[in-house]
């Protein structure tokens, strides 16, 4: 990613809390820490979301979030609802995580019947002591402010509420980047500063697409999703990114197709001094699952594979 996609523009510390700052116009974070701006405006929305139970309709948890949120790339998916009507209804928890935890949640349209289930992605609050493995992947991420720059590296509350809302940014943006060139990932409907809402890879029952991880494939399946990698992993390539964490456990697989998931550490290539490190680490753990479950060794040779995307990522 570049340094513009990470430019945040947060208030400023009232004159009470203010502390001797290193130069004249530009006053240090206090010590009790601060909510980024729109994480501040996120928040006070939901608490009158909570006060306002009585406006909604049965079974609704908030209205739609759409008009307050960052959307999704364009043209979008017929099944969007973006209607302002439209009613949200948590149903349950999909995943947790270190850094975040999916939730499952049913976007509907009480006058017509329309309704859509979608992945929500809530980075969790500075409170916790988050992105324990994040100090290689910011690398050329620096933002544009010291102030919050330092913030961040003595991850003070402040600075972990923004690294939360920074990370929220990146994946975002990269799916939707990824999405428009093809690759296989999640639809990014929306952005509400921590909060990601995703397209629901499963079924209308709300069971999940299984992870890799969970599959035992036969071979000819084994080696039908070793393709589908490859080709993710070179379109990736191609535009110089990798994923930078990638495993059996970061791919679903929706009907029949390996779908690329958890990417809000992914890596450029060239920017990022560490950035072919990360991509051979992809390489090396993901060909050795599928070499544990079978996969020839002709076809998943990890350093032909790493040459190729390096090649790739240098070409663009």
């Amino acid at each position: 990613m570049r340094e513009h996609d990470f430019d945040f523009d947060t208030h400023e510390t009232r004159p009470s809390q203010r502390r001797k700052a290193r130069f004249d116009d530009e006053p240090m974070p206090s010590r009790r820490g601060r909510l980024t701006e729109e994480e501040r405006v996120r928040l006070a929305r939901a608490r009158e979301d909570t006060h306002s139970e009585a406006d909604l309709p049965p079974g609704g948890d908030r209205w739609s979030t759409w008009g307050d949120a960052d959307h999704g790339p364009e043209p979008r998916p017929d099944w969007l609802i973006t209607e302002l009507a439209a009613v949200d209804r948590e149903l349950g928890v999909l995943k947790t995580g270190k850094e975040a935890d999916v939730h499952l949640l049913e976007r509907a349209m009480p006058e017509d019947g329309r309704s859509v289930l979608m992945a929500a992605k809530r980075y969790r609050s500075g409170d916790h002591r988050l992105f324990h493995r994040d100090a290689g992947y910011l690398e050329g991420r620096r933002m544009r402010r010291s102030r919050e720059n330092r913030a961040m590296t003595s991850r003070s509350s402040f600075g972990r509420n923004l690294i939360a809302e920074q990370w929220a940014v990146a994946e975002f943006a990269a799916l939707g980047r990824l999405w428009l060139i093809g690759v296989p990932v999640p639809y990014p409907v929306q952005r509400s500063g921590t909060e990601l809402l995703l397209e629901f890879l499963g079924e209308q029952d709300g069971s999940a697409a299984p992870r890799l991880a969970q599959l035992r494939p036969e071979p000819d399946e084994l080696v039908d999703l070793w393709h589908q990698l490859v080709d993710a992993l070179g379109m990736l390539a191609s535009a110089g990114l990798a994923h930078g964490d990638l495993s059996a456990y970061n791919l679903l697989v929706h009907q029949g197709r390996l779908m690329l998931i958890d990417l809000p550490q992914i890596v450029d290539v060239v920017a990022n001094p560490r950035g072919e490190e990360f991509l051979e680490r992809d390489v090396r753990n993901i060909a050795a699952w599928f070499a544990s479950r079978g996969l020839p060794g002709h076809l998943g040779d990890p350093e032909e594979l790493i040459a190729q995307l390096r090649e790739e990522a240098s070409g663009r």
